[in-house]
């Protein structure tokens, strides 16, 4: 539940965040027109998302037990790659997020309502289509309920009520820490998920070393304890793992954290007049 909520938190405010100023900005420009095309692609983006997060379910659900282990160990590296990259872009994307979405809608509504309603749809559905996926590579295989679902959800709805604040000007965030320290715990999560998927395709018999152990400590952390858990749930942490899995696990955490928190390029040449405030979005 906590690994889901915080991928939908930060999933759900990169949505909520590009929503925010398409909206904002067009309300302040007097384009007010445009903006059900702006609801009508996002909610289009809701649903597609949906549907996919349906398809992967009942896809994994029809296939043959190998089947089944070698399409959630692939599913589990798509994710991971696809994170990965969402926290490397919105890294270097934070601080000029506003100034840049401001020109391409600038661009959009020249062209017509509809190019409008194509950019909303492509902002939140490349978030929906990441929390899709990787939803399913964090719950595959587990038994934890409904409570997977409800960590999605609860980080979506706090990230909807952060983004409406935002638009509102009740609140202001640092987008840079934010998204600092909420990538961070993600990386962290994201080597859970690709330890996970290489354990899937061990089993399916694509990788070899299933049988050997970095470790095997089950008979003093039960598997299913609470909190072994939530050591799975958040690290991907399994009480016998395989030495290919932990080495994977530590090589990804070790790489991404380097190449993470290396400081971050300032912007070309941009006057200062022109570029958006780091530490604040505003309406």
């Amino acid at each position: 539940m906590l690994a889901t909520y915080l991928i939908g938190l930060r999933e759900g405010l990169e949505a909520a965040l590009i929503v925010s100023i398409l909206v904002a900005y067009l309300v302040r420009t007097d384009r007010r027109s445009a903006l059900p095309w702006v609801w009508a692609g996002v909610g289009i983006a809701i649903a597609m998302s949906v549907g996919v997060a349906l398809v992967l379910d009942l896809t994994s659900a029809a296939l043959s037990e190998t089947a089944e282990q070698l399409f959630a160990g692939f599913m589990s590296l798509v994710a991971v790659a696809l994170v990965t990259w969402m926290i490397f872009w919105m890294r270097s994307a934070s601080r000029t997020i506003a100034h840049d979405l401001r020109g391409n809608l600038d661009q959009a509504f020249a062209m017509g309502v509809g190019a409008v309603a194509t950019m909303a749809f492509a902002a939140v559905a490349r978030e929906g289509l990441e929390t899709a996926v990787f939803f399913f590579s964090l719950t595959h295989g587990t038994e934890a309920g409904l409570a997977p679902l409800a960590g999605l959800v609860l980080g979506l709805a706090t990230s909807a009520g952060i983004g409406w604040l935002l638009y509102r000007g009740a609140v202001r965030i640092n987008l840079s820490t934010f998204f600092r320290y909420t990538g961070l715990l993600l990386i962290l999560v994201a080597a859970g998920v690709l330890a996970y998927g290489i354990h899937e395709l061990q089993e399916a018999g694509l990788l070899p070393g299933e049988a050997n152990l970095a470790f095997d400590v089950s008979a003093t952390i039960p598997a299913d304890s609470w909190y072994a858990s939530v050591a799975r749930g958040v690290l991907g942490f399994r009480p016998a793992m395989s030495v290919l899995e932990v080495v994977a696990w530590a090589a990804y955490v070790g790489t991404t954290m380097l190449l993470f928190l290396r400081p971050v390029r300032p912007a070309a040449t941009r006057s200062t007049q022109d570029a958006p405030a780091p530490t604040a979005v505003t309406s």
